[in-house]
């Protein structure tokens, strides 16, 4: 027998208490049994643990192995001084560890949150005698007495309401206050009107109730329990950075044994071949890439916080970019969360003070300091007859609060001397109370032809996506043979700029599901309203939903156009779920406590900034204006960052392959290596940073909301991006490095097959030449690669002052490494005439036709 279901007399027998509450003795048996009633957080990895995994994703663990090279062969052979190159690819490890732990460190709080709803001490009933207790202590079968501002301590079921109101807002995510009763309830549990959760809020009356759960078997508890085993997915990104490492990783190994033994078929010795390997490993690997990608998507945070949407977890900037399916509730994401009266129907105009009557005294909406206060429906009500038709002076002398199962509310008050009962709530439950109409200032019998009326009305205004109120009274007891005044529809206007999101979001082929408590017809309306649906929608009320099976649901949810209606929080877990399940990435909004584990199962939850505390903790993203069309323009700007990331790996890729040539080049033919290590270094972190970072910073294009999302077997290394890098523009790169090298050698006396020392400078000046032609044409491959389809003329060849700073600090910093002693000693450079530069520039010019002639073919195909 469910504990909603029974009499308050079976209660206490189901529970093994009394009237006078349990012993002092039995509570603290019960204590060790059922252990004390707290949120128990599920064991975590301690903080270190969280930090070291900072170093010890695969990217890291690529890292760690070639510092670990360098120093190894710097144990082989100190002249090369490679242990510099392990130290300065430790510190970029270390650097990002730091900077993505604190900034996720901030993300798993809920637990925390959800103690705080717990109160810490409360009254309770035991051995007949009322004492207060701390919280903790309460067990089952205590008796806990309840009144106005106490925060419900654990579940319990009330035996004694004396118009107990509470607000369920922190569990359900309603707002609606309930006035709890001690008449047995048949339903669902949580939608019991006789029982108290733990986390609700006394906002009036007072009560008594027996505890029959604490801690984790509370609803509070279950959803606590639910959040911390809720598994949070990998975002999309992160999983492409995996598979993107290991390809390198794989690539840089198998080329570094490839050459390895063709060195040895050459004659090279081992150690000759050993340090050539490590350096075909380290040209390949893009140390660059991580400290960019992250600093990317930190200055992509910044931009989607300056438009409302604050970030709490780097990835998830770029995973909302590639959402297929976004879950959205209504009331206040979709609307302004403020009613408005829209339309006011009487059957003729003497029924007008009436209604205004009941409209302004059957309310509690008040006025502090010249602001309305309340609930938004009795604000706009309220507001509505002040400003209509003014105030209106009356004694209250009786109230039955608005309950959720009645879904009225009654007041009595006394107008111009004479006793009266006022009436508001929903049509389907004051109609049928009604006896009479009120017609000209006569009371006319309800007939079925006038009851057919108001309901054809009724049906009107909610095609309209109004919420109506039906409005009655009566004059000898309340809520008896009422006499119908009239209605009044309430419109929760859509937010501006909504339906433009929504056409967005079509155009953009993401999918958009709707999630509401209300009524089917205001959903639809609504729905049809915002251009969100345009033909005849799938809709699956509350308790179709909990029927149909998993299979049933998926083929639902496969529909153009699906709504959710009369739908709770708890729902869109299974939702979200299921969605996953079918392939989709799932964007899901929420604000209450409930929405936790949908929140954080969804690739990308996003709570509102007006929320609880709790859903704001789990989600990945917070709307600071709870506005739906801020979800659009953040996924714009995840598409354009994820755009952005392609295109500063194929710039990385292409100086990769413009450094391995040369290592490739001094196996094949045994010539002087043409790039030193640290060389290679000072491309990898120092001259390719900041250019490859300003890449991140351009701003979205036309076109990037008006394509589908991408599949999720789209790789951020792709054929394109491998053509581009390894056939094109990385081989003339390595060509103009070459050229300097050997035009260098050439010019100084050198022949082939003549042995030069490391030392000599003439060899220095080689390396420095080939290192400059490389950077030279790196900056054309900078502007090259702000579009992969446009060409850069089209957008503006300087639009991107970024860029412009990052190419002028690589300029500055290549003449730091190749004129300045210390960039001498660093680098193992020397400097060159000016004339080297300038036979140099032309491999740049050519790099940048090709590749813009290229664009311009595409763009005219």
């Amino acid at each position: 027998m469910k504990i909603n279901e029974v009499s308050k007399e079976e209660v206490f027998s189901l529970l093994k208490t009394s009237k006078k509450g349990l012993t002092e003795e039995e509570a603290k048996k019960r204590l060790s049994q059922y252990g004390y009633n707290e949120i128990e957080e599920v064991k975590k990895s301690p903080i270190i643990f969280k930090f070291l995994r900072q170093f010890t994703h695969f990217f890291a663990i690529i890292l760690w192995v070639a510092a670990g090279l360098a120093f190894l062969s710097d144990l082989i052979n100190p002249a090369e001084e490679m242990k510099s190159l392990g130290f300065a690819i430790i510190l970029v490890i270390v650097i990002n560890a730091v900077f993505a732990f604190i900034q996720e460190y901030k993300a798993e709080k809920s637990i925390e949150k959800l103690r705080l709803l717990v109160p810490r001490r409360c009254r309770v009933i035991r051995d007949g005698i009322e004492k207060e207790i701390s919280a903790t202590e309460l067990v089952p079968g205590d008796i806990i007495i309840l009144s106005e501002g106490d925060k419900v301590p654990a579940d319990a079921r009330v035996i004694e309401s004396n118009s107990l109101t509470v607000n369920n807002a922190p569990l359900t995510g309603e707002s609606i206050p309930i006035v709890l009763t001690d008449k047995p309830f048949f339903g669902e549990l949580i939608k019991s009107n006789n029982i108290a959760f733990a986390g609700s809020m006394v906002i009036s009356g007072s009560g008594k109730a027996v505890v029959f759960a604490t801690g984790m078997i509370t609803e509070f508890g279950k959803i606590a329990h639910l959040t911390q085993t809720v598994q949070t997915e990998e975002t999309p990104l992160q999983k492409e950075i995996t598979k993107t490492s290991k390809i390198i990783a794989l690539v840089a190994i198998s080329i570094g044994i490839i050459f390895f033994v063709i060195g040895s078929f050459i004659g090279r010795n081992f150690t000759e071949n050993f340090i050539f390997a490590i350096g075909v490993i380290v040209a390949l690997v893009p140390e660059g890439m991580l400290p960019t990608v992250t600093l990317s998507l930190a200055i992509g945070s910044q931009r989607m916080l300056r438009r409302n949407a604050l970030v709490k977890t780097l990835t998830a900037v770029e995973a909302l970019g590639s959402v297929t399916v976004i879950c959205t509730d209504k009331t206040g994401t979709i609307t302004q969360n403020k009613m408005a009266v829209k339309d006011v129907w009487i059957f003729d105009e003497s029924s007008k003070d009436m209604l205004m009557k009941i409209a302004y005294l059957c309310n509690n909406a008040e006025i502090v300091n010249n602001e309305y206060k309340g609930d938004p429906t009795e604000v706009a009500l309220l507001k509505y007859v002040r400003e209509n038709y003014g105030d209106i002076n009356a004694e209250r002398f009786l109230e039955i609060p608005f309950d959720y199962e009645r879904k009225m509310m009654t007041t009595g008050n006394i107008i111009n001397g004479k006793r009266i009962f006022l009436t508001k709530g929903a049509v389907e439950k004051v109609l049928p109370l009604c006896k009479y109409v009120l017609i000209k200032e006569e009371k006319i019998l309800l007939d079925e032809n006038l009851k057919q009326k108001i309901l054809n009305k009724n049906n009107e205004l909610m095609d309209k996506g109004l919420r109506v109120l039906c409005f009655a009274f009566s004059e000898i007891e309340p809520e008896k043979d009422m006499i119908f005044v009239g209605l009044v529809g309430l419109e929760d206007p859509p937010r501006p700029g909504v339906k433009d999101a929504i056409k967005t979001a079509h155009e953009a082929g993401i999918k958009i599901i709707l999630i509401t408590g209300d009524a089917s017809r205001t959903a639809l309306a609504i729905s049809k309203e915002i251009g969100l649906v345009k033909g005849n929608p799938v809709i699956i009320e509350s308790e179709e939903f909990h029927k149909l099976s998993d299979n049933e649901l998926k083929d639902k949810l496969s529909s153009k156009e699906i709504l959710f209606t009369r739908m709770s929080p708890a729902d869109k877990l299974r939702i979200v779920t299921l969605l996953q399940e079918m392939g989709e990435r799932v964007a899901v909004t929420g604000d209450g406590v409930n929405d936790a584990p949908a929140l954080k199962k969804a690739d990308i939850g996003i709570a509102m900034g007006s929320g609880t505390d709790v859903a704001k903790e789990v989600a990945k993203i917070i709307l600071l204006d709870d506005n739906f069309a801020t979800i659009i323009s953040a996924i714009e700007e995840g598409r354009t960052i994820y755009e952005n990331i392609k295109k500063f790996i194929s710039y990385f890729f292409t100086s990769n392959v413009a450094e391995l040539i040369p290592y490739i080049a001094y196996a094949i033919f045994r010539i002087p290596l043409p790039l030193k290590i640290m060389q290679v270094l000072a491309i990898d972190l120092g001259t390719d940073i900041l250019p490859g970072l300003a890449l991140g910073a351009e701003k979205p294009t036309k076109e990037v909301m008006k394509k589908p999302p991408r599949s999720h077997k789209e790789r951020l290394i792709d054929s394109f991006i491998l053509v581009r890098s390894f056939l094109i523009l990385g081989p003339i790169e390595a060509a103009a490095g070459l050229f300097g090298f050997f035009y260098v050698l050439y010019s100084g006396g050198w022949h082939w097959n003549e042995p030069i020392s490391s030392s000599n400078i003439l060899y220095m000046q080689a390396t420095t030449a080939c290192l400059t032609g490389i950077v030279i044409t790196q900056v054309a491959n900078g502007f090259s690669s702000r579009t992969f389809k446009e060409p850069v003329f089209k957008i503006g060849l300087f639009s991107n002052k970024f860029l412009i700073f990052g190419i002028l600090f690589e300029i500055l910093l290549q003449i730091f490494i190749v004129y300045h002693p210390l960039g001498n000693k660093i680098f193992s450079t020397y400097p060159i005439p000016i004339k080297i530069w300038l036979i140099l520039i032309p491999f740049a010019i050519l790099l940048f036709t090709i590749e813009e002639f290229r664009k311009k073919l595409i763009h005219k195909g």
